[in-house]
C-alpha cells in the first residue's frame, strides 16, 4: 500500500510532527507510515485522512497484490 502524505503535508506545510502532534500518535509513527513501513489502524488513517480533508481513498492507494 503506497500513500500520499508526505505530498499532502508539503501542502498543508506541515511537519511529522505537526501532523503526529494533530493525530495524537509520535512523530516516529508518521515517519515508519510515510515510509510505508507500517500500515495504519483504520481510525488512524480516517483522522489522518480528515486533516487533509480529503478522502482516505486518496490518501492511501492499494498496490496490486495487497
Amino acid at each position: 500500500m503506497k500513500n500520499t502524505i508526505r505530498v499532502q503535508r508539503a501542502i498543508k506545510e506541515l511537519t511529522q510532527a505537526d501532523l503526529a502532534a494533530r493525530v495524537k500518535v509520535s512523530r516516529q509513527t508518521i515517519n515508519t507510515i510515510e515510509s510505508n513501513k507500517y500500515v495504519p489502524s483504520t481510525v488512524l488513517a480516517l483522522k489522518i485522512a480528515r486533516i487533509f480533508g480529503i478522502p482516505v481513498e486518496e490518501l492511501f492507494i492499494l498496490e496490486e497484490g495487497d
